[in-house]
């Protein structure tokens, strides 16, 4: 958001000046709120002088974005202004609502892709497919555009129409489509269903308003239709968080009314407050567990804070990202807006995970994480030891598993999106998500395909051994080893098709969730790739095993 406009600010300077002007007789030499008016006051001047007297005209706006970027440098990167024209940026944080046509895209060179379609939108009311090509909207061409500008021309007011143009990735065949656009609502619960028989699953993707209540009726729909269902996963990976008190409304499913969730406290002492769950729970008693990895923050860290604090359920996955800061939006002139951190806020053992220690800066301007010596030690309700400074700990953690290059590359390159696409029109139908695999032939029919196409890359010991390589000859070193060198070099030099086997079972997967994405969507692509999660099939384990879980309870 900080790549922003600025308007009127002539205006806006003018008020500056005159609110330093009136209070500068007001306060003395050592009060803070004096070295406040007296430096706006110089700003001021700084800027009329500069503006009359140098050289080449320059821009208010630039001069006085650069002028507002040094400011926010002093904060953390929560801190932010907000335009007008990026208000409804702000909105779909707090509403997860904005005005579309419901599709993600992908520009890579002079073509754009459409990659996934959003359940009941308009693009998916209008039968267009991912892996169609946008060729024009309302008669203008795409190509030469970049992502941003064409996302920007599919936005807009619901009710207001897209004329749009598309082709068909295999037949080359253009058809016209008219996109009258709505209201897109990211539902904040993109997956409810069932882990094995007896586990119930919930993937929660944000913190907006009623996430809350949407998770409650996903469970109690779970709870209705599998009703010996012994736990339940509550799924908070990759979620960036949202709303505070949403976080206390999922809290008080699975926690009892009148227990302490979180609490703030910041300069403004006012506005320090205590949150506690209003409700009776929907259910005190089954047992929990909660995914975090290192993208979990805010919102969803504040549930699972709570969740481990009062030892109502077990954490599982990796360490979350420490985000222990609340911002609060206030008022400024022509409709803009300062999102400021105003507190932060601490778990009920009172523990604060902030991470990063903006407030402590090194002579360079750089901020750093909490040292471990610096973490203090809580405990739990049931006196379990937790610490501060570093995000939530899990109880039961459970290592990432990262992709290998080959996979990377497929994926940025987008062969394997490509490969799902003329599968999807080649096969009308197959079958149910959870059930889908590819055989052996058509992922032989996948290496094929790859036959002539560029996906060469470099390891991990490649990279390696050419640092070695720069090194030995800057140190003299390399012609005494450079027979060696070579035959380890042609030791490690990967063959790409044997890659693609000793890779195989991980590409398959990724190929499995991309094409079961094409005839279910998203909810079929999480669907499916429940079956090989390290992190879900660990924490279904733990709930059907009373003994285990209340062992890492204790």
């Amino acid at each position: 958001m900080r790549n922003i406009r600025y308007k009127r600010i002539k205006i806006l300077l003018l008020v500056t000046v005159l609110l330093a002007g009136a209070g500068i007789l007001a306060f003395t030499e050592n009060d803070k709120y004096f070295q406040i008016a007296k430096n706006l006051d110089i700003f001021a001047a700084f800027y009329r002088e500069l503006n009359t007297y140098y050289v080449d005209d320059l821009s208010p706006e630039q001069v006085m974005h650069k002028g507002i970027e040094a400011m926010l440098e002093e904060t953390d990167p929560y801190t932010d202004f907000v335009s007008e024209e990026n208000l409804d940026d702000l909105k779909f944080m707090a509403t997860g609502k904005y005005g579309g046509v419901g599709a993600s895209i992908n520009t890579s060179g002079d073509s754009t892709v459409v990659t996934d379609i959003y359940e009941g939108s308009p693009m998916f009311k209008a039968g267009v497919k991912p892996g169609d090509i946008l060729v024009s909207l309302d008669g203008q061409p795409t190509r030469g555009m970049d992502q941003e500008e064409i996302s920007r021309i599919l936005k807009g007011a619901p009710g207001t129409a897209l004329n749009m143009e598309l082709q068909n990735p295999l037949t080359g065949e253009k058809i016209t489509r008219r996109i009258v656009r709505e209201e897109i609502n990211v539902r904040p619960v993109s997956y409810a269903g069932m882990v094995g028989n007896d586990v119930g699953y919930i993937k929660m993707v944000q913190f907006t308003e009623n996430s809350g209540a949407q998770v409650q009726m996903a469970f109690e729909k779970l709870k209705q239709e599998n009703p010996a269902m012994k736990g339940v996963i509550l799924d908070l990976r990759s979620n960036p968080g949202g709303l505070l008190d949403e976080a206390v409304a999922v809290s008080n499913i699975f926690i009892e009314k009148n227990r302490l969730v979180v609490s703030t406290k910041g300069k403004v002492k006012n506005w320090d407050r205590e949150y506690k769950t209003p409700q009776p729970a929907v259910d005190a008693g089954i047992p929990l567990a909660v995914l975090t990895n290192r993208s979990s923050a805010s919102a969803a860290e504040i549930v699972a804070g709570a969740v481990q604090d009062l030892d109502r359920g077990l954490v599982v996955g990796q360490r979350s990202f420490g985000k222990g800061l609340v911002q609060t939006t206030r008022p400024l002139p022509y409709n803009a807006k300062l999102k400021v951190t105003t507190a932060k806020y601490y778990t009920p053992s009172g523990r604060c995970i902030q991470a990063i220690d903006y407030s402590h800066r090194n002579p360079e301007g750089e901020v750093d994480y909490v040292p471990d010596s610096l973490r203090r030690s809580f405990t739990t309700l049931g006196g379990r030891k937790v610490r501060d400074g570093g995000g939530i700990e899990p109880d039961a953690p459970v290592a990432p598993v990262y992709l290998s290059q080959v996979a990377i590359t497929l994926l940025r390159k987008q062969y394997i999106f490509d490969y799902a696409t003329r599968y999807y029109y080649a096969h009308p139908q197959i079958a149910d998500a959870g059930r889908f695999s590819l055989t052996e032939e058509e992922f032989a029919d996948f290496v094929r395909f790859l036959d002539g196409k560029d996906y060469s890359y470099k390891t991990q010991s490649e990279d390696a051994l050419e640092n070695f390589e720069a090194i030995a000859r800057k140190e003299k070193y390399y012609d005494a080893v450079a027979a060696e060198y070579a035959a380890l070099q042609q030791k490690i030099k990967h063959d790409k098709k044997q890659d693609l086997l000793k890779h195989k079972t991980e590409i398959r997967r990724l190929l499995e969730e991309e094409i079961v994405n094409r005839y279910y969507l998203q909810k079929g692509r999480i669907e499916r790739s429940l079956a090989w999660d390290n992190e879900v099939n660990e924490a279904a384990k733990l709930l059907q095993s009373s003994a285990r879980y209340h062992e890492l309870l204790k």
